[in-house]
């Protein structure tokens, strides 16, 4: 095999003085046997990590989505994934990497879709109301994707890729409001949004404190904060105010499942259970 061949994710370079193995330090089902320097015989025994990958982020997906976030534990992750737990925490040390696999997932386009739902002749800031209400909303529709929505928020590595994920948006919405402020400036400015938004989140909705409420006292604060004027904030509750805004959320939802039912491969049934993999 000639120098700097691969095989199975396993690198091998050589110079004159010396073999040097690169190997990934999850990456250690291989034998490796040598014969002076003229030859090195790589024997891969197992699949490559990203196959390993995939099977343990579709157990995740899986038993999150069925039995919550917390309720999961790694002895149940590498059960459904049928991996080494030692393979499972060279991947993934944490649980919060995982979690940042599905926010990123579940966020990427997440805009878009609001965007698709609001009038494209209205302000950006109306698809910026209707993506706050629609989050707020299913976290209210699955219990579930409650819990994964606030550890998203609460867990660094997620809540930062929040920050940053969202930091562009909130300039190019509310730029003209703040013009001098920096994408550093909207960084630091959605920390404290993010955090008002997780608090909303955790509060369920119950007959003094309705859906409609939650929405509407989240957004008048959210908006404030991003100097809305009082009579552009009135138009934009009213506009959410007009929306069926539980079925969008719900078509949301099962959009959203399908999604996650494509990348982790396998399937849900119509109330967000999990069946059978594919």
């Amino acid at each position: 095999m000639e120098e700097g061949s691969i095989c199975e994710n396993v690198t091998i370079q050589r110079n004159a003085e010396s073999l040097k193995y690169h190997l990934p330090f999850h990456s250690l089902d291989v034998i490796i046997s040598t014969n002076t320097s003229t030859f090195i015989e790589v024997i891969c025994l197992r699949r490559s990590s990203s196959e390993t990958r995939k099977k343990i982020l579709t157990a995740c997906v899986r038993l999150f989505l069925k039995q919550g976030y917390k309720n999961t534990s790694v002895s149940q992750i590498v059960d459904e994934a049928g991996v080494a737990r030692g393979s499972y925490l060279n991947l993934f040390p944490t649980k919060d990497k995982i979690l940042l696999d599905l926010t990123e997932t579940m966020f990427d386009g997440q805009f878009g879709v609001a965007r698709s739902i609001a009038d494209s002749k209205l302000p950006s800031v109306y698809a910026y109301a209707v993506d706050t209400a629609i989050q707020l909303t299913l976290t209210e529709l699955n219990e579930n994707l409650r819990e994964i929505y606030i550890e998203a928020y609460t867990a660094p590595d997620t809540a930062e890729y929040i920050y940053v994920h969202t930091t562009a948006e909130l300039k190019e919405i509310f730029g003209g409001n703040f013009p001098d402020y920096t994408d550093s400036d909207f960084y630091e400015m959605d920390i404290g949004t993010a955090g008002l938004m997780r608090s909303y989140m955790a509060r369920k909705c119950d007959i003094h404190f309705p859906l409609e409420r939650k929405i509407s006292r989240f957004l008048t604060a959210e908006l404030r904060v991003y100097k809305v004027p009082e009579e552009e904030q009135a138009k934009v509750l009213a506009f959410i105010q007009s929306l069926d805004i539980k079925a969008i959320a719900t078509e949301v939802m099962y959009k959203l499942f399908a999604m996650l039912e494509m990348k982790y491969d396998f399937k849900l049934s119509r109330d967000g259970e999990t069946e059978e993999t594919r």
